[in-house]
Formats: C-alpha cells, structure tokens, sequence
C-alpha cells in the first residue's frame, strides 16, 4: 500500500469547510479522519470511502467497486469503496460523498464497545 501526497492535499482542501482532515498510516497506506472521525483510506494512489450496509445501494449504484486486499494467499473486502472519478477535481462532489462516508464512520463508532478501564494487574474491571 502507498498514498498519493498530492491527493490527500486535494482531499485535504476540498474537505475544509467540512473540517480538519488527518491522517494516520497503516499498512503502507492511511486511514483519513474527518474531526476525528475515520472515513476513508488511501492506497496505491486510490481513495476509498467508508461504507456500510446502509450505504452500500448508494455505492452500488454509483459503480464503486469494494476495497479488496490479498492476505495470506486470500482475497479480503473491507467496508470502503472507491471514491467515484468525479471527486478528483470537483470539491462539492468530494464533500457529498464524504458526508455519505462519514455518516458509515459514525455508526461504526457508535456500534462499538467501549473499553473498560483496566485495574492496576491489568484485568479488566468485571473480569473477576
């Protein structure tokens, strides 16, 4: 995995007035936030937005393709699809499908768990 430098500069821009854009490499590529919020990943020059089961029928329908990886001789999808071409130069485009990614990124965090706080042993409080 790798990322395009001048593409996140153009996210970066476009995304402004949304808010702060950050990133954070993983795996040779990055997870983008948005006000702390993860929704997208870049690799090998891409951009993939988050998605999910809800959004999945509005990705569909826009022809953007999954996020696929290969890991240990298996090809795996993660929740992202391609951003569609039209986000490379139009900032109103990349705003509407950020808000879509964004709103996927939400409701992961919300699904989540949070973490317990540990003792001072290391045990989770609760586990006994």
């Amino acid at each position: 995995m790798s990322i395009d430098e001048g593409l996140f500069a153009w996210v970066k821009e476009a995304l402004a007035p949304l808010g702060t854009v950050t990133k954070r490499a993983m795996m040779g590529g990055a997870t983008l936030y948005l006000d702390g919020t993860i929704f997208a990943i870049m690799d090998e020059g891409e951009l993939y937005f988050k998605a999910d089961a809800d959004s999945d029928v509005v990705w569909d329908e826009a022809g953007c393709a999954r996020f696929t990886i290969e890991m240990a001789g298996k090809t795996a999808s993660m929740n992202y699809r391609r951003a569609p071409d039209e986000v490379q130069d139009d900032a109103e485009a990349m705003q509407r499908w950020a808000r879509l990614a964004l709103e996927a990124g939400s409701r992961a965090a919300a699904k989540r768990k949070p973490k317990q706080p540990r003792t001072k042993k290391g045990e989770r409080r609760g586990d006994g």
